[in-house]
C-alpha cells in the first residue's frame, strides 16, 4: 500500500528526493526508530572524503562545456585523423567519451559537442541518419571512464551498502577502461563499415600545427589526471583539485574563453547539479538503512533464489531491469535507488561488486539512448529539430552494438577485473 502511494505521488510530479525521503520516514516510523537518523545520513555522507571530488569535477566539466574547448577538439580531430576511413566519426566517439567522462552528464555532451560534430559529420559526407545516431548514442560514451561522476557515486553507495568488501574507487576507474574501449571499438567498426564506398570526406581540414597549438592547454589534462590516479601519485580528491584548477586557469585566465562575470552563473549551474545528486544520495542512504534493518534485500534474495539457478541468469535479469530503469530515471537517481537493493543480492549470488558496478553503469549508459524514453533521444530531437521517431531509427543500429558489448561485459568478468587485478 505504501509503495503504491509513493508510486502515485511520483507519477503526479512529486520530486524524486521527496518521494524517497517520505518512504524512508514512513519506514523508520513503522520500525519504531528515531526520524533523526534521516537527517544524520547527510552528515555521514558529508564525511565521505571521495565526495569532495564531485563538485570539483562537475565544475571543471561544466566550465569546459561553456568554453570553446569542444570546437578546438573537433578541429584537432579533423586535422589529425580526417584522412582515415571513418576517421572523423571514430575520433568523434573518442571526444564524446572524453567530454562525458569529465562532465558526468551525457546531456551536456549532446548539446555542447554534438552541436559541433553533427554539422562536421554531414559536411564530411556521412549519411544524416548515421550522423544523428552517432551523436545521440555516442554522447553516452564515457560513463565508464575516470573521472566519471557515476563511477564515483557507485563506489560511495557500494561502500555504504557492503562495507566489508573494501570497494575502492581506483579499482572501479581501472575496471571501466576495457569495457569502455570494447564499446568504442564496436561503434568505431560500425562507423568504418558505414563509410565504405562513400566519396572521400569533404571539407578542408585545419592545419595540424595550428590545431595542436590551439588545443595545447586541453591535451595534457586527461593524461595528467588519469596517469596521476592510475599510478597512485594522486588520490581521487587531489586529481579533482588539479582538474578544477587546470581548467579554471587555462580557460578563464589564459585563454579568456569565459569572462569573470560569467563564472557565478557557471558555478551555480554546476553546484545545482551536485546539490541535486547529494540530496537524492542522502535520502536514499536513509532509505537504504531502513531496508537493511528490516532485511529487505535478504527477503528479496529468498524470494528470487528458487527461480534463479545460476549467476548468469541473475545478471541477465539485472540487465533487463536496469535497462528499463535507465530509460525512465536519471543515471544518478537510478544508481542511488537501485544499487542498495541489487548489491546485497548480487553478493549472495557470488558476483564481484566491481564487476557488478561496471554492469550497472553500462546498462544505465545504454538507457540514455534506449527508446522510447531515453533522455538523449529527446535532447537530440530538441537540439537538432528532428522528429523523435527519426532519432529512434537513427539510434537503433548503435543500440544493437552497445547491447552486444553489454552481453560480453556481463558474461566475461575478466574484461572488467583484469586491470584492477594486475595493478
Amino acid at each position: 500500500m505504501i509503495l503504491l502511494l509513493l508510486l502515485v505521488l511520483a507519477l503526479f510530479g512529486m520530486p524524486l528526493f521527496a518521494v524517497i525521503a517520505l518512504g524512508a520516514i514512513i519506514g523508520f516510523h513503522q520500525a519504531g526508530l528515531s526520524l533523526s537518523v534521516v537527517a544524520l545520513e547527510f552528515q555521514r555522507i558529508g564525511e565521505t572524503p571521495v565526495l569532495v571530488a564531485l563538485p570539483l569535477f562537475t565544475f571543471a566539466g561544466v566550465l569546459l562545456a561553456h568554453s570553446r574547448t569542444p570546437s578546438r577538439l573537433v578541429d584537432l580531430t579533423r586535422s589529425l585523423f580526417g584522412w582515415l576511413p571513418g576517421g572523423l566519426a571514430i575520433l568523434g566517439l573518442g571526444l564524446f567519451a572524453l567530454m562525458t567522462a569529465f562532465t558526468g552528464a551525457s546531456g551536456i555532451t549532446v548539446v555542447a559537442l554534438g552541436s559541433l560534430m553533427l554539422p562536421a559529420l554531414l559536411k564530411a559526407g556521412y549519411p544524416e541518419r548515421f550522423s544523428l545516431g552517432m551523436v545521440t548514442a555516442g554522447s553516452s560514451m564515457g560513463v565508464l571512464l575516470a573521472p566519471s561522476l557515476p563511477l564515483i557515486l557507485y563506489a560511495v553507495v557500494a561502500q555504504q551498502v557492503a562495507p566489508g568488501q573494501a570497494i575502492r574507487i581506483e579499482d572501479l576507474f581501472l575496471a571501466g577502461i576495457l569495457p569502455a574501449l570494447l564499446m568504442l571499438l564496436l561503434l568505431a567498426g560500425w562507423a568504418i563499415y558505414v563509410r565504405r564506398g562513400l566519396p572521400p570526406e569533404q571539407g578542408e581540414a585545419p592545419p595540424v600545427l595550428n590545431s595542436l597549438k590551439a588545443a595545447a592547454w586541453e591535451l595534457p589534462l586527461p593524461f595528467v589526471v588519469l596517469t596521476g590516479i592510475y599510478s597512485g601519485w594522486l588520490l581521487v580528491v587531489e586529481a579533482a583539485v588539479v582538474t578544477a584548477a587546470w581548467v579554471l586557469i587555462s580557460i578563464v585566465l589564459i585563454r579568456r574563453d569565459i569572462k569573470f562575470n560569467q563564472l557565478p552563473g557557471i558555478i551555480t549551474e554546476s553546484m545545482v547539479l551536485v546539490g541535486a545528486i547529494l540530496v537524492v544520495l542522502g535520502v536514499s542512504m536513509a532509505s537504504t538503512n531502513i531496508m537493511i534493518d528490516t532485511q529487505v534485500p535478504q527477503r528479496l534474495f529468498e524470494t528470487v533464489e528458487p527461480y534463479i539457478d545460476s549467476q548468469i541468469l541473475f545478471l541477465l535479469l539485472v540487465n533487463l531491469l536496469l535497462l528499463i530503469v535507465g530509460m525512465v530515471l536519471d543515471i544518478f537517481a537510478a544508481l542511488v535507488i537501485m544499487a542498495p537493493l541489487i548489491i546485497p543480492i548480487a553478493l549472495a549470488f557470488g558476483v564481484d561488486p566491481v564487476h557488478l558496478g561496471i554492469i550497472f553503469l553500462a546498462n544505465l549508459q545504454i538507457g540514455y539512448c534506449t527508446p522510447p524514453v531515453g533522455i538523449n533521444l529527446f535532447l537530440a530531437s530538441h537540439r537538432f529539430n528532428k522528429d523523435i521517431l527519426e532519432i529512434y531509427r537513427a539510434t537503433l543500429p548503435f543500440l544493437g552494438w552497445l547491447l552486444m558489448a553489454l552481453l560480453i561485459i556481463t558474461w566475461w568478468p575478466a574484461l572488467s577485473l583484469w586491470l584492477p587485478g594486475r595493478l
